[in-house]
């Protein structure tokens, strides 16, 4: 029997998306997914085939495979996004102009939030509360320096 309780299938995978940069890697793979899918678009649709073909299924299959590679092993997600933004960029000219721009957009955006993203970080603290914390450092520092002058006469 383990000690603590068991938790369900939710909260576990809260658990796990909260340790990664879950958006990040999902949008960097979806945009990858999103180029592959119009590059079987029928001709009449396709603008640019690119350079006979192979570049425009190997960029957005490796922004899929990186995309996927940020969830599974976000230690290394500054290299997988740089490599993210560089593969995304690149579809400009190998695959439809980047997808129509979705794939690009979505591969671009996902990268820089697995760029951006800082493990163990804690909650952002909101302005007032940042004021209403200076106003209480405040009045225990005014009080400490009123009972030491009262300690002191």
């Amino acid at each position: 029997m383990p000690d603590r309780p068991r938790r369900g299938p939710r909260l576990a995978f809260r658990g796990w998306r909260a340790r990664r940069p879950f958006w990040g890697g999902l949008l960097l793979a979806l945009g990858g997914g999103e180029i592959l899918v119009t590059e079987k678009a029928s001709l009449k649709v396709v603008l640019h085939i690119g350079m006979q073909g192979l570049a425009g299924y190997l960029l957005p299959g490796l922004m899929v495979l990186l995309g996927l590679l940020i969830l599974f092993n976000p230690s290394q997600r500054l290299f997988y996004s740089l490599t993210g933004v560089l593969l995304s960029l690149g579809t400009w000219l190998t695959s439809n102009l980047g997808g129509f721009f979705l794939g690009l957009l979505l591969g671009v955006t996902g990268s820089c939030l697995a760029f951006g993203w800082l493990p163990d970080q804690g909650p952002r603290v909101g302005r007032r509360a940042r004021r209403k914390q200076a106003r209480a450092a405040a009045d225990t520092a005014a009080v400490e320096r009123e009972q030491g002058v009262e300690r002191a006469a």
